[in-house]
């Protein structure tokens, strides 16, 4: 079961780096985005990916990884906007930021680790169209539960959803 951590955590501490320079260099512009515009924001991403893998052509030089990358950050800033309270700072030092990108990878990380035990990391059989199939299965769960205002049934809520995107995205990367 242990076999996909220093790999795992390679892809994150990637993802971290950067973030971090992201950060820096553009601060948190990302706390004006409403959680349904991150959501769209990883829509994109997972879209190019789609495109790319069907048509097996790109004309913008960024390949898979940096879009699943991408995606990673975007569903770990979706999960600190959900952090943080509505009256939070729009500008937030990278110093204030860090811990809150900590704590959702480490959440993350845990889920992961849970599902990988009760699934025998399955993930390591799947095809990466299937990951980012999924990755996009998860996004429209997500607009359903934002366009039904936060409320479901019986399903889990957007957080869990986007933890579970991060997941398949950083196993895709893995088995890139």
């Amino acid at each position: 079961m242990n076999q996909s951590y220093p790999s795992y955590d390679d892809v994150i501490h990637t993802c971290r780096e950067i973030f971090e320079k992201k950060t820096r260099d553009y601060g948190t512009a990302w706390r004006i985005l409403q959680l349904p515009s991150i959501t769209d924001q990883i829509m994109i991403k997972a879209q190019r990916i789609r495109t790319i893998q069907q048509t097996a052509q790109q004309k913008i030089a960024e390949g898979i990884d940096v879009e699943l990358i991408g995606i990673i950050n975007y569903a770990l800033i979706a999960l600190i906007q959900l952090d943080l309270s509505t009256d939070a700072a729009l500008e937030m030092p990278y110093e204030d930021v860090a811990p809150l990108f900590e704590a959702a990878t480490q959440r993350t990380k845990a889920l992961k680790d849970a599902k990988n035990s009760d699934y025998g990391e399955a993930w390591r059989e799947m095809r990466l169209s299937s990951l980012v199939d999924i990755i996009l299965m998860k996004l429209l769960r997500i607009k359903r539960i934002e366009d039904n205002e936060g409320k479901t049934l019986i399903s889990e809520g957007v957080a869990a959803n986007y933890q579970d995107i991060i997941n398949y995205a950083a196993f895709a990367l893995m088995k890139l």
